[in-house]
């Protein structure tokens, strides 16, 4: 069964639409749409507008210029581009220019197929530019001289069925999975919620100035090592370099001064923190590990600073109230805390791995099918 090669342009008119000006923007009307709200549209199917255009507006529009019919393609220019929609029959939006761009059908393809292969491989690799870098802007005479082979309409058909089908598997597949994993960090929040929120007999109020010690990051430019000894740890936990100094010494927990401010790192060794991060040490009194967990259990956006950018304060941090049981007691909440972390980080990986299976699945079908292999 033969496969003819074609240009996009060849099968569709590709163009966008007339420029609409932020002032004619609306709170309802028309729905206009966005490269964001066509990409939700592409995941889900649907898409909660806020923005608006008049009837009158509309109408005007279509008269001078038209408007996106059913069989149609809209795809993402800017940012995250390729993102494709099916126009369907009783689809009535207006959308923005440059941004969005408009596969007009202008002859018997099935868009489905064409909407299957936009999302292929055969496709992104024509996107990448000539030095190998992904473009982030995709233009009408990019999308027209992008080539297609296309088989006939009875193979376009067949294709789209046996995809449809399978990824109708995949995707309930994965949406367990994600449920899973969900699931899984919910069962370990709770836990951690049930201690941390209550307290217990023999529980002492304390506020953080009275069981641990906050270490200001530094930094580290002037004591970078390439071959140093102490691991230079930012704010997201995240290693940026070497040192043969260091702030904090072993477990210590780690939390955004900036930025990241709500994801706590147990550090096991000694290290530098940089400037946007808070080394939390704890005094004889409190358990190291089990710091870390109250800090996994608590919502430290409560005292963001920042309006741009998140941002804690030092004296803020201090005044943060925490139930601490007996040493004893607190060393058999470690235990279990950390033996249900272990096993939630394990089943994490595990409903992770296989949603990458999955997605690596789709890919394989994809490539199969417009390779005229499946």
């Amino acid at each position: 069964m033969s496969w003819q090669a074609f240009r996009l342009g060849d099968l569709y008119q590709i163009g966008s639409s007339k420029r609409v000006l932020k002032s004619d923007w609306q709170a309802e009307g028309v729905p206009f749409y966005r490269g964001r709200e066509i990409t939700l549209l592409s995941i889900n199917g649907f898409v909660d507008n806020e923005l608006f255009i008049t009837e009158e507006h509309y109408s005007d529009l279509i008269r001078k210029y038209g408007a996106p019919n059913e069989g149609d393609i809209m795809i993402t220019a800017i940012g995250t581009i390729g993102n494709a929609y099916i126009v369907r029959k009783n689809d009535r939006f207006y959308f923005k220019d440059a941004s969005v761009l408009w596969l007009k059908r202008t002859s018997d393809i099935s868009s489905q197929f064409v909407n299957l292969w936009l999302q292929s491989l055969h496709f992104f690799e024509q996107l990448e530019s000539g030095n190998g870098a992904t473009v982030d802007t995709l233009s009408i005479q990019k999308l027209q001289n992008v080539k297609i082979n296309i088989p006939p309409i009875q193979e376009q058909q067949r294709i789209v069925a046996i995809l449809d089908q399978a990824f109708e598997g995949i995707a309930k597949a994965r949406a367990n999975a994600e449920q899973n994993l969900q699931n899984a960090r919910a069962l370990f929040e709770s836990q951690l919620q049930s201690v941390f929120t209550q307290r217990g007999d023999g529980y002492e109020a304390k506020i953080f100035d009275e069981v641990l010690e906050i270490k200001n990051g530094k930094d580290q430019k002037p004591v970078e090592k390439a071959c140093g000894k102490y691991p230079i740890y930012g704010s997201a936990g995240n290693v940026m370099g070497w040192t043969d100094s260091y702030i904090c010494d072993e477990q210590t927990t780690i939390i955004g001064r900036k930025g990241t401010i709500n994801r706590p790192i147990f550090i096991e060794t000694k290290f530098w923190n940089v400037d946007t991060a808070f080394g939390l040490a704890a005094k004889p009194n409190l358990n190291a590990k089990f710091l870390y967990f109250f800090c996994l259990s608590y919502d430290f956006s409560l005292h963001n600073r920042g309006t741009t950018i998140p941002s804690l304060v030092k004296t803020d941090l201090l005044n943060i109230k925490i139930s601490v049981p007996s040493l004893s007691v607190q060393e058999l909440l470690v235990k279990k805390f950390t033996a249900l972390h272990n096993e939630t980080k394990r089943l994490e990986a595990n409903y992770q791995r296989k949603i990458t299976l999955l997605d690596e699945l789709k890919k394989s079908l994809l490539q199969q099918a417009f390779s005229g292999k499946l």
